[in-house]
């Protein structure tokens, strides 16, 4: 195969595709999702088998459990999909919504309508079920895209693609208006980055090193994070049995994903009523401890943390703790050591909670919760096209408002410039 030649026809597809997605009215789009959503439930054995071959190449090759956690599907997950892409359909369509109109002194009016992006590229690695979160939060922004996912799960995003494709003809849509990359030769990823005259976004979805590479070769603008490093802060005015819980569950519930606590931050004057209860459940369930010298003590046995563990995206039974004097330490903790993702406090104490909302400087900032609700499902986006911690355009994460831009409009009656 011709890299380069297959790249430009298939970035000329998707931009021929975009401009009639952009013009299809939400009935068409909406139709081309619930058909999407129906035969993915349709052909549940079909992506099962799929599936099949993937995680048993990648048992073969020795991959990471988490790898392949993240690999896998189920029946009940692929009912989750198809969930969301009905979710996605039930959701106002915000292309063509014109905002903020004001009459100026001249006469004219001026607002501001949301149009789609054009041409969107998601690279991403391992979990299949990207492939229909991103075609249908893409078609229901009015948006083409281009979907390059990791080789490890060829077989499965092919066969999910057959059921987006399905869809989108029964309904009257270009094919092109979503295409997999059909090599997994990685020369691919290099010409797909530098397809600027064809892509208008790039969105990669995986590992440190993907994310990398994208940031160091790609001529196009980005929505990423780079790291998951996620705090849980237990405060001195928390209900203890409620913060046991949502420790518990924002590392234990799933290791392998981005929002998973990765360090927990205890205040002092709560610690020993708190980290030996966790410490027991965390031993049951197989996490690894590493802990400062407070938390040592309290918990007898553990790691000692390194100054590297403060800094750390495990996806791995690993938990990072440390013993902080109040609110103002561990905040400062989090601005030194956290990747901006997701951060949570856990108090009864509103002012302190407020404080924390205002000043910790990350996408999703959440109070008396687990850090594993930081998710486009969670948030009722109907799905996430992935999650940023950029600060311009979108942030967090990003389900159809973060797929759009906005241009200005202006309505006159004759109106002229003096």
């Amino acid at each position: 195969m011709d890299i380069q030649s297959y790249m430009v026809t298939v970035g000329k597809q998707a931009r021929d595709a975009s401009r009639l997605v952009a013009k299809a009215d939400t009935a068409t789009k909406n139709r081309a999702l619930t058909l999407t959503a129906q035969a993915i439930e349709r052909d549940v054995e079909r992506l099962l088998a799929a599936n099949a071959l993937d995680l048993n190449a990648a048992r073969a090759k020795k991959l990471d459990a988490p790898l392949i956690d993240r690999l896998t599907l189920t029946a009940k997950s692929i009912a989750d999909m198809a969930d969301g892409l009905r979710q996605i359909a039930d959701l106002p369509d915000p292309i063509g919504a014109i905002s903020e109109l004001k009459v100026q002194p001249s006469g004219i009016k001026v607002g501001r309508m949301r149009v789609p992006l054009g041409v969107i590229a998601i690279i991403y690695e391992s979990r299949p079920n990207v492939t229909a979160d991103a075609a249908g939060l893409c078609l229901k922004a009015g948006n083409a895209c281009i979907l390059r996912g990791g080789s490890e799960a060829l077989h499965s995003n092919q066969a999910i693609a057959a059921c987006v494709h399905a869809g989108l003809k029964a309904a009257g849509l270009p094919e092109t208006a979503v295409q997999i990359i059909e090599t997994t030769d990685r020369a691919a990823v290099g010409e797909l980055l530098r397809m600027n005259d064809y892509v208008d976004i790039v969105v990669p979805r995986g590992g440190k090193s993907l994310i990398e590479r994208v940031m160091q070769e790609s001529r196009i603008p980005m929505i990423k994070h780079l790291d998951g490093v996620c705090h849980v802060y237990i405060d001195d005015k928390a209900d203890i049995d409620k913060a046991v819980r949502i420790a518990d569950n924002a590392k234990t519930q799933r290791l392998g994903t981005c929002n998973t606590m990765e360090t927990l931050l205890v205040a002092r004057g709560i610690a020993d009523r708190v980290l030996p209860r966790l410490a027991q459940i965390y031993r049951d369930k197989g996490i690894e401890l590493r802990g400062d010298d407070a938390t040592r003590k309290l918990v007898p046995g553990i790691k000692a943390a390194t100054e590297e563990d403060w800094y750390t995206e495990y996806l791995a039974p690993i938990l990072a703790v440390r013993v902080v004097d109040g609110i103002e330490q561990a905040m400062d903790h989090i601005a030194r050591y956290g990747s901006q993702h997701t951060d949570a406090i856990v108090t009864e104490d509103a002012t302190r909670a407020s404080r924390f909302l205002r000043e910790v400087d990350s996408s999703s900032v959440i109070v008396n919760a687990s850090t594993r609700f930081a998710d486009g499902y969670e948030y009722g986006l109907g799905a996430e096209i992935g999650i940023s911690t950029d600060k311009l355009h979108a942030r967090g994460p990003v389900g159809l408002e973060g797929l759009t831009s906005l241009k200005w409009v202006v309505y006159g009656e004759g109106q002229v410039r003096t």
